[in-house]
């Protein structure tokens, strides 16, 4: 499982020319599922996120998590993050999970973060989405489960 989280000022997810979600303070995560992911893994992942220190304390340094300065989230699902780019020059997305898995977990990713009491919306799964992110810092963050290193 896979996330790009992105500390933001302000983010939105249009789907048909319709705001299907939109925050201020947080993060746009982009979620990307693999097919041996699990509901546990998404929650590790989303407590993962949560929990992570990258706003800035009254010094400077990155030491606030997203629940510690208030902020919200917005998921979307993002299978391009299993892209493989390793042969030719288009992307093959045979290691992403496939829709019946990805969506499960996606849903599972988000309840948790909302039991944890972060505010959170979804894009719409599956769905053609224009994503507005208005990165802050530029602070951009790959979380990965299980970490490969």
């Amino acid at each position: 499982m896979r996330a790009i989280l992105q500390r933001v000022t302000q983010g939105s997810v249009t789907v048909e020319n319709k705001v299907v979600a939109n925050i201020g303070l947080g993060y746009v995560i982009l979620l990307g599922i693999g097919p041996e992911d699990t509901p546990e893994l998404a929650r590790e992942l989303a407590e993962k996120s949560a929990y992570l220190r990258v706003f800035e304390d009254e010094a400077g340094k990155m030491n606030l998590s997203l629940l510690d300065v208030g902020g919200a989230a917005i998921v979307v699902s993002q299978f391009t993050l299993y892209a493989d780019t390793s042969r030719g020059r288009r992307p093959s997305f045979i290691n992403a999970a496939k829709p019946e898995l990805a969506e499960p977990l996606v849903e599972v990713f988000a309840a948790r973060l909302r039991e944890l009491g972060i505010p959170t919306q979804q894009g719409v799964f599956g769905a053609h989405m224009v994503v507005d992110i208005r990165n802050d810092g530029p602070v951009t963050i790959l979380l990965e489960l299980p970490q490969i290193n």
